[in-house]
């Protein structure tokens, strides 16, 4: 048998022999060469058409430096502190660390006892901060105090956003109306004189050390009037309103939030939070609607968002003990 030759047994007893030509194998062979060259090209132009197309040529990242040392940088605005007429000082206090209606300078009547940046002090514990006790004054009447004998339920609103700080710190709580505008023309101060908050004495543990009457390191900005202005616009309806309502009213808070744009305007009013009745979140409600707020000047209001300032106001009824 020679190796172009192969013999098989076939049933029955018959064989028969397979020539294998070179020619044949050389065929068999281009034909294999040729299904996959045209598998590849089919691949080659069918993979174009349906894959991104690859840019021409790839561009060099650029570097730009800017010099930033003529630009204006935003002022980050601190935390609102009221500051009452008996706490002001003509001098400003080397560390700013409240935004004000007028400067203060920090001093506590006892040691300090805690981390806050506040004075130590005795009092109610409260999710705010305030420096002293006193009745309220309604605007509407002028200077009326509340009588002694005060109603079944004592008001006590917490006209400054609620804050997230340190347990300690209620005072960033009650202080948290940050990065509050000016008005272009600022209110008188005379406007708002009749008018008095009801405050009481807060539980404080702080880090203040310079010994006088509790008062913080507060710096007076057109920010820090706008924000008192603004306060006192509310509260003064607020307590009017609650006077001639409040055998309506159940203890507890109402939180209201809303955005005073440019303008003045209050937008996007509403109640996030209310453990009081209807009638609280209505004299809530009507307060802020009616306070009517000048507009800001161009120069805080470039510190805004383009929609204005967002506030969080929680109000506040305690039982009277």
């Amino acid at each position: 048998m020679t190796t172009a030759d192969i013999m098989f047994a076939q049933p029955g007893g018959r064989t028969f022999h397979h020539e294998y030509d070179a020619r044949t194998v050389i065929l068999a062979l281009l034909a294999a060469i040729f299904i996959h060259l045209l598998i590849a090209f089919l691949l080659a132009v069918f993979g174009g058409v349906f894959s991104p197309a690859v840019p021409t040529e790839d561009q060099p990242a650029q570097l730009t430096f800017v010099d930033l040392s003529s630009v204006p940088l935003a002022p980050k605005n601190s935390a609102f502190m009221e500051t009452d007429e008996s706490r002001k000082s003509a001098e400003a206090p080397k560390e700013k660390t409240f935004e004000s209606n007028a400067n203060s300078i920090a001093a506590s009547e006892v040691p300090a006892t805690g981390e806050a940046p506040l004075p130590s002090q005795t009092g109610k514990d409260r999710p705010f901060v305030d420096l002293e006790t006193q009745s309220y004054s309604l605007q509407t009447n002028g200077a009326r105090p509340q009588p002694s004998a005060a109603p079944q339920e004592k008001p006590m609103p917490s006209t400054a956003p609620q804050t997230q700080p340190a347990p300690v710190t209620a005072a960033e709580q009650f202080a948290m109306l940050t990065a509050k505008p000016t008005p272009a023309n600022e209110p008188s101060a005379a406007a708002a004189s009749a008018y008095r908050a009801y405050k009481e004495r807060t539980h404080i543990s702080g880090r203040i050390t310079n010994r006088g009457v509790s008062s913080v390191n507060a710096l007076g900005t057109p920010l820090g009037r706008y924000m008192k202005f603004l306060l006192d616009a509310i509260g003064s309806r607020w307590y009017a309103f609650l006077d001639r309502q409040m055998d309506l009213i159940n203890i507890g808070t109402t939180r209201v939030v809303f955005t005073v744009d440019r303008s003045g305007q209050v937008k996007n009013l509403k109640v996030v939070e209310n453990t009081a009745n209807e009638a609280l979140a209505n004299v809530c409600i009507r307060s802020i609607q009616e306070a009517h707020l000048p507009p800001m000047s161009d120069d805080l209001a470039a510190t805004l968002p383009a929609e204005g300032l967002d506030l969080d106001i929680p109000f506040t009824i305690y039982p009277s003990r």
